[in-house]
């Protein structure tokens, strides 16, 4: 007997079910992908914030230490500004008689003076001592000043520093904003720049810094919240990500500067 032989095929409906379920796990697989790439990518720059605010704060932070120091030969050499604070704006003007200029930003500007010799800065490539920008300085005396603001040609905010040269250069990207308090000796709490008078900048001997970084990365277009230098609530909806950061800085030589610096 001859056997006769027979082949079954899908049906359509299986093979719709069959297509349905390719094409869960296939968009499954997608939206996995799309949120351990977010979630990446928020790290990342979460990373590179806390880099630049870690560095921003390093810089100003050892700057600041060393404001008023004068040692070995220079020690009769008189710093008119050892520290100078503007609030919301930055330094501008002679050394020894600085003031402020308003800035969009809203930045607090800073400036620190001490004793331009090799123990203090870093040599340049000839010896000589250096300002924040690695320039040689020729006076006794090297002042920098910091502040941030918005880069003219690529519109990131940036912390800048003005050495000897009197030549502003970026040296931290991701910086908009800076904010300082100065603790003085008679004061009870913290003051900004501008409640303290010019005669009272030696009292100073501790500042409470804080720098608002912008995230490098355009996440998600919403309003996002954080809390500014300030420790209010702040919002923004331009899809940057923003963290403050905050360091107290002991100015370690500035009681001996009180007593022998000009007037």
């Amino acid at each position: 007997m001859n056997r006769r032989s027979s082949s079954r095929g899908h049906t359509l409906l299986e093979l719709t079910i069959a297509l349905a379920l390719g094409m869960l796990v296939v968009t499954a697989c997608l939206s996995l992908y799309r949120a351990q790439r977010a979630a990446f990518e928020r790290a990342t720059d979460a990373a590179r914030m806390h880099d630049a605010a870690s560095i921003a704060l390093d810089l100003i932070g050892q700057h600041m230490q060393m404001a008023g120091f004068i040692s070995g030969p220079k020690a009769n050499a008189a710093i008119g500004a050892p520290i100078f604070g503007c609030a919301q704006g930055r330094v501008v003007g002679a050394d020894a008689s600085p003031s402020c200029e308003s800035l969009a930003g809203r930045s607090d500007g800073v400036q620190i003076g001490y004793a331009a010799d090799l123990v203090s800065t870093w040599p340049t490539s000839t010896g000589a001592p250096s300002d924040c920008l690695g320039q040689a300085v020729s006076d006794t005396i090297v002042t920098n000043r910091f502040y941030a603001k918005a880069s003219a040609s690529t519109g990131e905010p940036e912390l800048y520093c003005e050495g000897g040269g009197k030549q502003a250069q970026p040296i931290v990207e991701g910086i908009e904003r800076m904010r300082a308090q100065y603790w003085l000796t008679s004061a009870p709490t913290a003051l900004d720049a501008s409640a303290i008078s010019r005669d009272r900048w030696r009292e100073v001997y501790a500042a409470d810094l804080c720098v608002l970084v912008r995230g490098f990365a355009v996440q998600a277009k919403r309003k996002a919240a954080y809390v500014d230098c300030d420790g209010l609530a702040a919002y923004a909806d331009d899809g940057r990500a923003r963290q403050a950061f905050r360091r107290r800085v002991a100015l370690r030589n500035m009681a001996a500067t009180s007593t022998r610096g000009a007037p």
